[in-house]
């Protein structure tokens, strides 16, 4: 089984910037089995697409909220909640469709689009914060708590309990990361307990009084608690991780190249463009795990039945097979295929318009308040050692 080829992915340089690692294993071993994290890597363009178009070879039923390795007492404290069970994004067909029926119809555009105006509301206010003061962390002052706020305006979550999510939200986080010790498993795994218990409260309520928010649709949808919970704690955990990490990519992309910087004034065309390019050349999504059903052959090599997949996403996207230039950031460049930043087929993401709305926003207030805004001087822009996602931990700046 081995290949020859180590997917460091956790070194130093690998967290810092993993894309040479990614080229490295395009040319030398596109698809491979990676024995310190048992799982096969698949990294070119078409390979990662076939895996993520092909649900009945490639199965998505991986626990979101379960630690694949839980340390002991885990489970124990685990199962004074409600039990895991699949919910869309870790769900198979034909379940899979009758869940994302109900979440579609929930997450209709209509209600999409009516956040615009909130979106802009919650970045002028955060951005209010900290305009006076000359400098700020935007993750931890913008990127990080924008999209909570969006993902519990929709879906009905009371904005006084923000903070309390928030904890609990960077608490499940830690509960499947492959890098939390088993000290700080169980205390994650007790916050996980806290969130389910709220959100059956929450839920209850909408069964009793329902209100005009995604909740409501999706208790109206006939899931059950425990689907229900396992929905809502994916999307908060998702929409946090993804949205996140897109905006503080994008704000490091362009703040690094202030001609760029001075060309968004006024041009959305350009805003959208570095959004989308911001999605291929430095996602927030590193991949996606699967699972082998069968016996299966990706790119010549067979990967063995019941064998944990990774689809490197990221990697696709800089695919010289597919794009040209690919390690060059150009915003507003022609692809002759979309990038896969936010999966492809049944599982491509539901809030992937509301992911783009809020970065956009994000940086196009940005822009109008804080024309003047840089990076820090001297300083080194840090990522956390994540297996799927990636994004600035912190991004220092200042202004004049």
């Amino acid at each position: 089984m081995a290949t020859g080829f180590t997917f460091d992915r956790f070194s130093a340089d690998n967290v810092a910037d993993p894309y040479p690692l990614y080229r490295a294993a395009r040319e030398q071993a596109p698809v491979h089995y990676a024995e310190a994290f048992d799982v096969w890597v698949v990294t070119r363009y078409e390979d990662v697409r076939r895996v993520v178009m092909d649900p009945m070879r490639f199965s998505s039923a991986f626990p979101v909220r379960t630690p694949q390795l839980p340390a002991p007492g885990v489970r124990e404290i685990l199962a004074e909640g409600h039990p895991e069970v699949p919910a869309l994004i870790n769900e198979d067909p034909p379940a899979h469709r009758r869940t994302r029926d109900v979440v579609t119809t929930a997450f209709s555009p209509d209600r999409i689009a009516a956040l615009a105006p909130v979106v802009t509301g919650f970045v002028e206010e955060l951005v209010d914060g900290f305009a006076d003061r000359r400098r700020a962390d935007l993750v931890a002052e913008l990127a990080l708590p924008l999209p909570l706020r969006v993902t519990c305006a929709l879906i009905g979550l009371p904005a006084g309990d923000l903070p309390r999510i928030r904890v609990w939200a960077a608490q499940i986080a830690l509960l499947v990361s492959v890098t939390t010790g088993p000290q700080e498993q169980r205390a994650a795994a007790r916050a996980s307990v806290e969130f389910e218990r709220y959100l059956t409260a929450e839920i209850a309520a909408r069964r009793d009084y329902g209100r005009g928010d995604v909740l409501t649709a999706l208790v109206a949808g006939g899931l059950t608690d425990a689907q229900l919970i396992s929905l809502v704690i994916s999307l908060t955990f998702a929409g946090q991780e993804t949205t996140a990490h897109l905006i503080g990519s994008a704000l490091v992309l362009v703040l690094h190249r202030p001609e760029l910087w001075a060309a968004l004034a006024g041009d959305p065309g350009l805003l959208a463009a570095v959004v989308e390019e911001t999605l291929r050349f430095d996602g927030p999504m590193q991949g996606v795990f699967r699972r082998a059903v069968f016996d299966v052959q990706v790119g010549g090599v067979t990967i063995p039945a019941g064998a944990r997949v990774f689809a490197a996403l990221a990697s696709a996207g800089r695919d010289g097979q597919v794009f040209a230039d690919p390690d060059q950031f150009a915003p507003g460049r022609t692809v002759p295929e979309p990038p896969l930043a936010f999966g492809r087929g049944i599982h491509s993401c539901l809030g992937e318009a509301l992911a783009r709305m809020q970065a956009a926003t994000a940086i196009r207030v940005l822009r109008d308040r804080i024309p003047g805004l840089r990076l820090a001087a001297g300083v080194q822009i840090p990522y956390r050692p994540d297996f799927l996602h990636r994004g600035p931990a912190a991004l220092p700046t200042t202004w004049a």
